[in-house]
């Protein structure tokens, strides 16, 4: 009987564990799934993003989507992106950054997804600072992209896997064209080129 006690009781402290590392406790939505509200895309061109089915969906000339909620700046987060890309589409997700009219975002990182498009940076990578050339994800199928940031040290997870982390080395100044250095900022979404068809949806953060 002892024994059977003792069994189920690991058993209980195992799945209890495992819901802890699964928690959503803390996230916020910042998208509701049916409108733009919170969100703002730079002027030159708006019409590269459309909602469809709950989702962000980007396919147009290079247009990016603010966060612009929350006006206190995100410095240490952790942020949840569902994504999916069809065959050769490139697009990202920054964070650090902030609104700007038009052009690539200087400020912040982006956190690449790509798949199958011609760039060799692949999904996870801190585009030109810590870059990977194979991705778990798949086109055609949701993935979870996780961004973790705390200190000087920033962590990719795709679907609870780690594939990434950057540990910004002391010193570390912003450069001229992409900053690309460690500090505070909104997040933003890329629609890359009109052959490239990227949704990004149940977009969720937690401030640390």
């Amino acid at each position: 009987m002892k024994r059977i006690i003792l069994c189920t009781l690991a058993l209980f402290c195992a799945l209890s564990f495992t819901r802890a590392a699964d928690s959503e406790e803390g996230f916020v939505k910042i998208m509701d799934g049916k409108t733009f509200n919170g969100w703002k895309a730079s002027n030159e061109a708006e019409k590269a993003w459309k909602i469809e089915d709950g989702a962000f969906r980007a396919q147009g000339s290079c247009s990016h989507l603010f966060y612009v909620g929350d006006q206190k700046p995100f410095k240490d987060f952790e942020l949840k992106v569902e994504v999916m890309t069809e065959p050769s589409s490139n697009g990202g997700i920054y964070f650090h950054t902030k609104y700007q009219d038009s052009g690539w975002p200087k400020g912040g990182f982006e956190c690449q997804v790509n798949v199958s498009q011609q760039d060799w940076i692949k999904t996870g990578s801190l585009y030109g600072i810590a870059n990977i050339a194979l991705t778990p994800t798949q086109d055609n199928k949701w993935w979870t992209q996780h961004i973790i940031v705390k200190g000087h040290t920033v962590t990719v997870l795709i679907d609870g896997k780690k594939v990434l982390e950057y540990n910004e080395p002391p010193g570390a100044e912003p450069v001229k064209d992409f900053e690309r250095k460690i500090d505070q900022g909104t997040f933003a979404l890329q629609a890359h080129d009109p052959k490239s068809i990227v949704r990004y949806k149940n977009i969720r953060v937690k401030r640390l």
